[in-house]
């Protein structure tokens, strides 16, 4: 059974950091096909930082500069840093990962097979 298990959401400022990580199933991890996103009361799901197919980042507009993307092999974690966080960053957070469609560009939800259960990430002005 493919798993996504995120932590690290909380309440924070603006201006401050937070880093989510996300420990993916083995299965899932092995397609080098990762991302974060995020979505919040009422609107679609929106991606923020992924892997590209040729291990590539990409990162939605309003959080190049703040956001960084990493992975670590060894604990098969995918975890996002997030620093100058803004009100306007407040959502859940999904991890994802998994190819579904493969025409689907990184930042697409439609790409991704396997998400995880998602993460609170709230900051106040």
């Amino acid at each position: 059974q493919v798993q996504l298990v995120e932590s690290g959401g909380g309440s924070v400022q603006a201006g401050g950091s937070l880093r989510l990580s996300c420990v993916v199933s083995p299965v899932a991890y092995s397609t080098n096909y990762m991302g974060w996103f995020r979505q919040t009361l009422g609107k679609e799901r929106e991606g923020v930082a992924a892997f590209g197919s040729d291990g590539s980042t990409t990162y939605t507009d309003s959080v190049k500069g703040r956001f960084t993307l990493s992975r670590d092999n060894a604990k098969r974690t995918l975890d996002l840093q997030m620093d100058n966080l803004k009100p306007e960053d407040t959502a859940v957070y999904f991890c994802a990962a998994g190819l579904k469609k493969s025409q689907m560009m990184p930042l697409d939800v439609r790409r991704y097979r396997y998400w995880g259960q998602g993460t609170q990430v709230t900051v106040s002005s």
